[in-house]
């Protein structure tokens, strides 16, 4: 069967639901839902703010009422189901299975050493993704995680998913003493086992991690990307090409953080899925009491150096920052 970089739902799914937003003047309107039904994990990655920043709260979940209701409260087409460590929380295939339901499409970010475990309990479907972090081969992947043998369990749950029917992506976090021809081995490796596509992003300081020397400046950032440009005609992104043109310092983009809202134990988190300076009782409250003017690169000096898919990944998408011939990459990109 002939796989498309997105299934054809998905594509044709995002373009009427953008469609329908700007035919009624909606000024901004999610895109991506990103939600956090709990965040206890089994790891401990050197790189993660959220089982630092929620340490008081680390036991505490959404049920899964509180989590479809934040799905119909958002209304985003996309639904990225993350943490903490998702596929631990219970009944997370019945989440899944329900939001799907709604016609949305789901990516259950996991770090891959449950898949195997609990194949059984999902269901193949073109609006659903596993989506397994990895930020290298074995030695640097198991390095980041902080335990070793993490990177072959990850790559077993995979061959797991793919062995089932399922569509799997990776997402991979990009630090200062990444080595992006390690990353051209990673692609080529899990292209090899079918993986359906790669999604790729810098990281974030935390202000919660204290091993701030691995996180990049803005400059490092773009140097890094453009110098593995190549890696990007090579393998199936499913980052967007407007988003890696930003990356690699060929065009500037606005943040549209507003499009990836984060929901929470404690509420909507504002004003982004990185910053923390409030959570809202309700999205509505998230997008109308935010000052989303005094955020951003020159504005707020934790934006300065962000270039994470969070904030920008969803602006062209949403059709911010357009210029000529875009619309044509984009497709392009989609059905290539």
């Amino acid at each position: 069967m002939i796989r498309l970089r997105f299934p054809v739902e998905m594509t044709t799914g995002l373009a009427r639901y953008v469609t329908r937003q700007r035919l009624k003047g909606a000024r901004r309107f999610p895109m991506v839902l990103m939600l956090e039904p709990l965040h206890a994990c089994n790891l401990t990655c050197t790189g993660c703010g959220r089982i630092r920043e929620y340490e008081s709260t680390i036991k505490q979940k959404l049920s899964i009422d509180e989590c479809l209701a934040s799905v119909d409260e958002c209304g985003a087409p996309v639904v990225s189901i993350c943490g903490g460590e998702p596929m631990i929380y219970p009944g997370i295939d019945e989440l899944v299975a329900k939001v799907i339901e709604r016609k949305k499409f789901v990516y259950l970010c996991t770090n891959g050493m449950f898949i195997r475990k609990k194949i059984a309990k999902f269901k193949p479907s073109n609006q659903f993704f596993f989506n397994v972090h990895l930020d290298g081969m074995r030695e640097s992947h198991d390095i980041a995680v902080e335990r070793e043998g993490v990177f072959d369990i990850a790559i077993d749950g995979i061959k797991a998913a793919k062995e089932a029917g399922f569509m799997v992506c990776s997402n991979t976090t990009v630090f200062q003493e990444t080595n992006m021809a390690e990353l051209d081995e990673l692609f080529g490796h899990l292209t090899a086992l079918g993986v359906d596509g790669f999604l790729i992003s810098p990281g974030y300081s935390y202000s919660a991690v204290q091993s701030k020397e691995i996180f990049m400046t803005k400059d490092d950032i773009r140097a890094k990307f453009k110098a593995a440009e190549m890696l990007f005609r090579k393998y199936r992104f499913l980052t967007s090409p407007i988003y890696l043109e930003f990356l690699q310092g060929k065009r500037d983009l606005a943040c549209t953080a507003w499009a990836s809202p984060t929901r929470n134990i404690k509420g909507w988190k504002g004003p982004c899925y990185l910053i923390t300076d409030a959570h809202h009782d309700s999205y509505q409250d998230l997008v109308t009491l935010t000052k989303w003017e005094n955020y951003g690169p020159g504005k707020d000096p934790r934006c300065e150096h962000c270039m994470m898919h969070v904030g920008f990944e969803t602006t062209a998408a949403v059709g911010v920052n357009q210029r000529l011939g875009d619309t044509l990459k984009m497709i392009k990109w989609q059905f290539a």
